[in-house]
């Protein structure tokens, strides 16, 4: 039955080629632009999933308040992470101060190339599960010795093993002690090609002993039994008794909430990214409504062409389940070709969408949870698309419909008036939405903590 059901929706599909083609078209572009916000969303919500132990790592963050004035950011004093170490050393499997990223000139012979690094305490790599190609990850422990990622090995020392050679950076020369995956571009430390011993004697920071000098980062691993609120409470006084000229306290900010929750008021998370991830999934959901709702449309449009095949099937007997199930079918045909079409339309823009939105993201062909996911939301369009029209032309009367006398009266063009309303509605929501969407990237630009101008 079902798929005697699919060989007249082909049927259907190739006898009318202009209004399949319109609808399929339609319908492909609002999947494209869903499809491309999904994979926006998709990569902010993973952000620093790339690490193996994003879940136990945590930025240490400092709040600062005098005079009723609050400031909240992730420059830290290079003297707080020892009592972590020592004194909660129960609570954390590792702890390491890191420099901000810096721009260094590394020369190799006659090759001289720009890159960015960071100084590490030797604990870093191993925290943040860096994927080495060559070399180890605990060689840092060496102040000569450096990591540098694939791109970078690449550039100076083309396809060779760079292990154990020498490269001088800025002022010293160092050795190659290890070669790491270049880090994606959805993770903290994106495009960091090297990382240098915060203990080598080139590291001026490794000298700051004053609580009031805060010029690096700290990051820790939490012990499996150890919980971020509750380590907070027992550390946030670490600094107090150190500062005179304002009160200080710390307080640990999860690796998983770096990225979207980076707005803080009053020394209280307060949004941040997470606010442009629900407002493009809105609109994301709005043009996939409205995609739908211009199917259904051109569904009804056709009504009196179908109502007399109505009238006819159901006078030799088809019952309205099977006419349900036949224009549903007719749906799920026109909605899989569909979503075959934009997918095509989402591989072809990838590349612009990625310049606007500052982004690395590609269609995961070889995912079997994509295809699971693009399944259920074809199923889902083809459902919500289909069922008005499926529901409304299995009711028409099959007398009325074969006399071409078929809801004659004032409330024969109701469904059509109504979903052109509701079309007209979500496109007047989608504008609102979009223009609050661009009232808050300005906002985040000029406000949120090291927000670069991504969106």
């Amino acid at each position: 039955m079902y798929i005697s059901y699919f060989k007249i929706a082909w049927r259907n599909l190739l006898k009318n080629k202009a209004y399949s083609s319109i609808n399929i078209i339609g319908l492909a572009s609002g999947m494209a632009v869903a499809i491309l916000i999904g994979l926006w969303i998709s990569d902010e919500l993973s952000f620093d999933s790339y690490f193996k132990n994003h879940e136990r790592l945590a930025e240490v963050m400092n709040n600062q308040s005098h005079e009723g004035q609050y400031y909240t950011g992730n420059s830290m004093a290079p003297p707080v992470a020892d009592p972590l170490r020592t004194q909660f050393a129960s609570d954390f499997t590792a702890v390491a101060l890191a420099t901000f990223i810096n721009d260094y000139v590394i020369t190799n012979g006659d090759n001289k190339i720009s890159g960015k690094g960071m100084w590490v305490q030797k604990d870093f790599p191993e925290m943040f599960t860096l994927e080495m190609t060559y070399g180890r990850r605990d060689v840092l422990k060496d102040p000569s010795t450096i990591l540098i990622s694939q791109s970078m090995a690449r550039s100076l020392f083309g396809d060779t093993d760079p292990v154990n050679k020498s490269v001088h950076i800025d002022k010293a020369d160092m050795t190659v002690g290890g070669v790491f995956n270049d880090l994606p571009s959805n993770t903290t430390f994106a495009g960091t090609g090297l990382l240098m011993s915060w203990d080598n004697p080139e590291n001026g920071t490794n000298q700051v002993t004053s609580w009031n000098n805060h010029t690096c980062q700290l990051f820790v691993q939490l012990a499996d039994n150890a919980v971020a609120a509750e380590v907070t409470e027992k550390i946030k006084g670490l600094p107090t008794p150190h500062i005179e000229a304002w009160k200080e306290e710390i307080m640990l900010h999860p690796m998983d909430q770096l990225h979207l929750y980076s707005k803080f008021t009053n020394g209280k998370v307060d949004g941040g990214r997470i606010q442009f991830v629900w407002l493009f999934g809105i609109i994301g959901g709005f043009v996939l409504l409205l995609a739908c709702i211009n199917f259904m449309n051109l569904s009804t449009a056709r009504s009196e062409k179908r109502s007399k095949e109505v009238g006819i099937r159901k006078s030799i007997g088809s019952v309205r389940g099977q006419l349900i199930g036949q224009f549903l079918s007719e749906s799920m045909v026109m909605v899989g070709l569909a979503f075959g079409l934009a997918l095509v339309l989402a591989q072809l823009s990838l590349p612009v969408f990625n310049l606007m939105a500052d982004k690395k993201t590609a269609i995961p062909w070889t995912s079997f949870s994509f295809w699971l996911l693009a399944l259920g939301f074809t199923f889902f369009t083809g459902m919500v698309s289909g069922s008005y029209p499926a529901f409304y032309l299995s009711a028409f009367k099959p007398i009325q419909a074969l006399k071409g006398a078929l809801r004659m009266g004032r409330f024969a063009l109701l469904p059509r008036k109504v979903l052109v309303v509701l079309q007209f509605t979500v496109s007047i929501t989608l504008i609102i939405g979009t223009m609050i969407v661009f009232r808050q990237i300005q906002y985040a630009k000029n406000r949120l903590p090291g927000y670069a101008g991504k969106v």
